[in-house]
């Protein structure tokens, strides 16, 4: 009789071990919960900073400061007349030093720099003198060649240049091949600064 009964609610025993289960279940998830506490908050990582692109860096890293000045024209070679205005030359050939006092280029004007004394201290001991730094290494020549000018209607001067195959005409302040910054113009030569080593030199005026 007790088999029979057992049988006949065995439906019953399934629905009463599936509920123990999931009460089991829930419970041992809420206790979880208090013991674990919150999640600890994640950190974002930082952004990647990149440096912003320059067409002046390898410049910036050697020192150099980077013009503001406006480039200069680069010309066609057609229809220039590279004649040496000899008539110009001779005007400016004909001024002559007219300055008093000491003939700044004459050595023999020089006034006489008197010996300094010496004292026994000086004589007895021997002062070590440290040895000269090397010479820093020479800037190379501008690679430039200044074969004419002309005069504008404001009486400033404009230079023409060569560099290689190129023909550039520049005013006072402007620059020549992104390098090369013009200071003055001179009938007779021009005063060039390298941009890339701050070297300035002085040109002198080429008839061919």
């Amino acid at each position: 009789m007790a088999l029979q009964l057992g049988t006949e609610k065995k439906w019953q025993v399934y629905l009463v071990a599936v509920l123990f289960t999931f009460i089991l279940g829930f419970g041992g998830w809420e206790l979880y919960q208090q013991f674990a506490g919150p999640p600890a908050p994640t950190t974002p990582l930082p952004r990647a900073v990149t440096p912003q692109n320059s067409t002046y860096a390898s410049r910036l890293a050697t020192g150099a400061a980077v013009p503001a000045a406006k480039d200069a024209q680069k010309l066609s070679n057609t229809g220039l007349d590279p004649t040496l205005r000899l008539d110009k030359l001779a005007q400016s050939e004909s001024i002559e030093y007219s300055g008093t006092g000491r003939n700044i280029f004459s050595a023999e004007s020089a006034p006489v720099i008197p010996e300094p004394l010496k004292t026994a201290r000086n004589d007895d001991v021997a002062v070590e003198t440290p040895p000269e730094p090397p010479p820093a290494p020479k800037p190379p020549a501008i690679d430039l060649k200044y074969f004419g000018y002309t005069e504008g209607q404001d009486k400033t001067l404009e230079a023409f240049f060569v560099h290689g195959d190129d023909i550039f005409l520049a005013h006072p302040g402007e620059i020549v091949d992104h390098r090369y910054k013009v200071n003055t113009i001179r009938p007779t030569s021009v005063e060039i600064t390298d941009l890339g080593y701050n070297n300035t030199q002085t040109l002198q005026l080429s008839p061919n």
